[in-house]
C-alpha cells in the first residue's frame, strides 16, 4: 500500500534562528528523520526518509556516463541534508537552501504527493497566479504534457 500523500498547504513563519515549525498535518510523516534539498522552481523539498530512499534509488539507477544524469545527481545529492524535527516540530533550514529558495520570513509549505515543498510566500503566490488559468482551462484530455510558460519578470 502506498503511503498517504502529502496535500494541502500552510503558512508558517521563519524564526530568527532560521527554523520553521512543520505544519501539524505534515509533521507525523516527517518524524524519525527527513531530508531537505534544492527543489525545482527554487523551493526546498522536504522528504520523509523513506520517500528520499526512493529518490536515491532512482539516482543510483542512472548512468554515470550520461551527462544529464550526472548533473542531476550532483545537484540533488550535493544540496541534500538530513535533519530531524525537534520536540516542537521545528527544523532548521540550512543557509544554502534558504538562499536557493529566496526565503524571507513568510513561508508557504505545500504538500506534494511524496514530499513537502517550502516556498517563500511571495514566490508561491506568483507561481500559483502564473499557473491557475492553465489549470482552470484544463479539458477532458487531462493535464498538459508541458507546463505553461513562466511569467515574464
Amino acid at each position: 500500500m502506498a503511503a498517504k500523500p502529502f496535500m494541502g498547504m500552510a503558512h508558517p513563519r521563519l524564526d530568527e534562528k532560521s527554523r520553521v515549525i512543520l505544519p501539524a498535518k505534515f509533521r507525523d510523516r516527517l518524524t524519525g528523520g527527513l531530508v531537505m534539498s534544492k527543489g525545482q522552481e527554487h523551493c526546498i523539498y522536504v522528504w520523509p526518509q523513506e520517500s528520499f530512499a526512493s529518490q536515491l534509488a532512482d539516482v543510483q539507477a542512472r548512468s554515470l556516463t550520461n551527462a544529464a544524469d550526472r548533473w542531476y545527481s550532483r545537484i540533488l545529492m550535493s544540496s541534500s541534508t538530513e535533519d530531524e524535527a525537534d520536540k516542537q516540530g521545528r527544523v532548521t533550514l540550512p543557509p544554502e537552501l534558504r538562499q536557493w529558495a529566496g526565503l524571507t520570513q513568510e513561508l508557504t509549505v505545500v504538500g506534494h504527493l511524496d514530499h513537502v515543498e517550502i516556498w517563500d510566500s511571495a514566490a508561491w503566490s506568483a507561481y500559483e497566479a502564473a499557473h491557475e488559468e492553465a489549470f482552470a482551462a484544463l479539458d477532458e484530455g487531462g493535464p498538459p504534457t508541458t507546463p505553461p510558460a513562466p511569467p515574464m519578470a
